[in-house]
C-alpha cells in the first residue's frame, strides 16, 4: 500500500475572530490550551499524538477539536446524536479550523470513556450495522468500531484510546493507525501510551506547563519515566510505598 498524496483535511486551529474568552477561566489557564489561544496550532499530516500529564491539557483539546468539526463531543460522527453529562469546556467554540478545500473528507471520534454510551446510541439505530458492540469485551469492541468507522480519507479523533486494550490488542491499534496513515488519514490521538507513541513517522506534541511542544519517542518524558520504572520497578516503588 502507497501513501495518498490527498492533502491533509485539517491545516490549523486557531482562536475564532471576536472570540471572548475569560482569562481566568480553568481552561483558559491550561497553559497548552492558552499557547493554542495565542498562537494557534498546526496539524500535520497522518498520525499526530498529544502526551502529558493528567491535567495538561489532552482531552481539553481533543474534545474542543472534535466540537469544532461538528462532532458529537462524547464520541461518533457528525450527527451522532447522544449525550450523558456535558462535562466538556467551552473551548470549541473560540475555536475556528482552517480546512483544505476540495475533497469531502470522512470524520469520527472515538472517546474511552464515554464508549458505552456510544454503543448504545449506535445498538438503537434503526436497521444499525453495529448492535453487537455491547456484546463484546471493551478492547475487542473499541477495536471493531475503529475498523468499521476509520475509514478512507478523513480526520479522526481518539481520547485515550488504550485504556480498555491489552498490550496486544495495542500492537494492533498501532498497526491500524499505521494503516490510516497510508490512506491519506489525518489522526490525532490523546494518549498515556508508549506503545502507541512509538508508531514510526508520527508527530508527538509534549503539553506541559511549557506549552506545547514537539519530541521525539526518545526524548519524550513518558517514555523516560517508562524505563526507569521498567529498568527497576523495586527501586521506583521504594520511594512511593
Amino acid at each position: 500500500m502507497t501513501r495518498s498524496n490527498a492533502p491533509r483535511p485539517i491545516r490549523r486551529i486557531e482562536r475564532a475572530s471576536g472570540a471572548e474568552i475569560d482569562p481566568k477561566a480553568w481552561w483558559a489557564r491550561i497553559p497548552a490550551v492558552a499557547a493554542v489561544l495565542r498562537h494557534g496550532l498546526n496539524l500535520p499530516a497522518g498520525v499526530t499524538f498529544l502526551v502529558g500529564e493528567n491535567g495538561s491539557g489532552k482531552s481539553t483539546l481533543i474534545e474542543a477539536l472534535a466540537g469544532v468539526h461538528g462532532l458529537n463531543p462524547e464520541g461518533g460522527s457528525r450527527g451522532a446524536m447522544h449525550s450523558t453529562r456535558a462535562t466538556e469546556s467551552p473551548l470549541a467554540d473560540a475555536l475556528q479550523v482552517v480546512r483544505t478545500p476540495g475533497k469531502r473528507a470522512n470524520a469520527y471520534f472515538l472517546r474511552a470513556e464515554t464508549m458505552h454510551g456510544l454503543y448504545t446510541y449506535l445498538e438503537n439505530l434503526d436497521n444499525s450495522p453495529d448492535g453487537d458492540l455491547h456484546e463484546r469485551s471493551h478492547g475487542e469492541g473499541f477495536l471493531t468500531l475503529l475498523e468499521r468507522k476509520f475509514r478512507g480519507y478523513g480526520f479522526y479523533l481518539m481520547d485515550e484510546p488504550e485504556a480498555p486494550l491489552s498490550f496486544t490488542s495495542t500492537l494492533h491499534l498501532v498497526a491500524q493507525l499505521d494503516r490510516l496513515r497510508l490512506g491519506g488519514a489525518q489522526v490525532v490521538v490523546a494518549t498515556h501510551s508508549p506503545l502507541l507513541t512509538a508508531l514510526p513517522r508520527a508527530t508527538i506534541m509534549e503539553l506541559g506547563e511549557h506549552g506545547i511542544r514537539r519530541t521525539t519517542w526518545d526524548d519524550l518524558e513518558l517514555t523516560n519515566r517508562w524505563r526507569l520504572f521498567l529498568g527497576d520497578p523495586a527501586g521506583y516503588l521504594r520511594h512511593l510505598l
